[in-house]
């Protein structure tokens, strides 16, 4: 599936996979050598993360029910544990960088759809 931002229009990622079961959530991005430009992870039910045993920095979007960006952080190292944002219910792990690149700011809403071939 796909991630748009609905306030500017722009597909902020072409691939994003779902982690929603308790194994799939655990694991996440951990012991993984990188994560391509265009992918991402969407993580459900989650209002917080880490970045242990990862090798690379990501960005991470905290989305509330209605998808809506309640907060962002950008270039997270590893071997850190992210802030807890109450309001998140799921989260989206992405390159480091395409935060800022996409423009995606708190307060926009976000969309996830499927691809069609």
């Amino acid at each position: 599936m796909k991630l748009i931002n609905l306030d500017t229009g722009q597909v902020i990622a072409w691939q994003i996979h779902e982690a929603n079961s308790f194994f799939t959530r655990l694991k996440g991005l951990m012991f993984t050598k990188d994560l391509p430009l265009d992918c991402g992870l969407r993580i459900r039910p989650c209002q917080q993360i880490h970045t242990y045993f990862m090798q690379y920095d990501i960005d991470v979007l905290h989305l509330d029910s209605d998808q809506q960006v309640v907060a962002i952080e950008e270039n997270l190292t590893p071997g850190r544990l992210g802030m807890k944002h109450h309001a998140a219910v799921e989260v989206v792990e992405l390159p480091a960088g395409l935060i800022d690149k996409t423009n995606t700011r708190v307060g926009h809403k976000l969309k996830f759809t499927e691809n069609i071939l």
